[in-house]
């Protein structure tokens, strides 16, 4: 094997890769009009998310991937570039959204209320992306 044929299997490997992101993306992303109400509240959900981050009460796996989740959004590489309208910033709320939902699965609808920033409206829409409130009608 020589260097060309290592170029395009790391090449090919980074595609598949890249591929199976967005594929996840669409799995995961919030039906409806959740996607656009996730947009809507996503400053408060920036400050949540460094909130909670810093509780030194929540498990350490929590804190790690509230970590992971702070860097990706502050890298300027992402799986969908910013430049692209609405598919842009939307997949920084589709992945915001997915790890939300772990974090509330793990440490509980009860420590994010403590640390939500926002509004008790802000606060049922993310009960709703996180799946643990009702939906609308």
């Amino acid at each position: 094997m020589d260097f060309m044929d290592i170029g395009l299997a790391i090449v090919a490997a980074l595609a598949l890769t890249w591929l199976t992101l967005i594929a996840a993306l669409a799995v995961l992303r919030p039906r409806g009009g959740l996607l656009r109400e996730a947009l809507r509240v996503l400053p408060d959900v920036l400050r949540l998310i460094r909130r909670l981050a810093a509780d030194r009460d929540l498990p350490r796996g929590v804190r790690i991937r509230l970590g992971l989740l702070l860097v990706y959004l502050a890298v300027p590489i992402d799986l969908i570039p910013d430049f692209i309208p609405v598919l842009g910033y939307a997949d920084d709320a589709i992945v915001v959204v997915a790890v939300l939902r772990s974090v509330v699965r793990r440490a509980g609808l009860p420590a994010v209320r403590a640390h939500w920033p926002g509004t008790d409206d802000g606060f049922e829409v993310v009960k709703r992306l996180t799946g643990m409130g009702a939906a609308r009608p």
